[in-house]
């Protein structure tokens, strides 16, 4: 088995599942079924980040980096891949709560369009 495209597998998914809960607001504009799928996400995410828990999706691609003989790192998803590309130097606990909080209020702002053209389109 090839560990080591399934880790990049799981690593590509748990980028796209970020960018989803960015961005995926705006998709609601356009296909009003996204709702359904996004608001979990969005959720599920706050919850991570609030908690200060581990996406599950870590742990797997590291076990399946193990597994492929490679190096593995400690810490999360984001600490590994994205710190140093879109948080400051020196993470806290405080700058998370402001990401979550950031993700809540672009999300209220979106889906306040959304629901603002659903009744114009009335």
């Amino acid at each position: 088995m090839n560990y080591h495209a399934l880790a990049d597998l799981v690593l590509a998914i748990h980028a796209l599942f970020i960018v989803f809960v960015v961005c995926g607001g705006l998709l609601a504009l356009r296909w009003r079924s996204v709702v359904w799928l996004h608001l979990p996400a969005v959720a599920w995410a706050v919850l991570l980040e609030v908690m200060g828990w581990l996406c599950p999706l870590t742990p797997l691609e590291q076990s399946l980096r193990r597994a492929a003989g490679a190096s593995s790192y400690s810490g999360s998803f984001i600490e590994h891949y994205l710190v140093q590309l879109i948080y400051p130097v020196g993470l806290t606990r405080t700058i998370q709560l402001y990401l979550a909080a950031a993700v809540i209020i672009l999300n209220i702002v979106v889906y306040w369009f959304v629901i603002t053209q659903r009744r114009k389109n009335r």
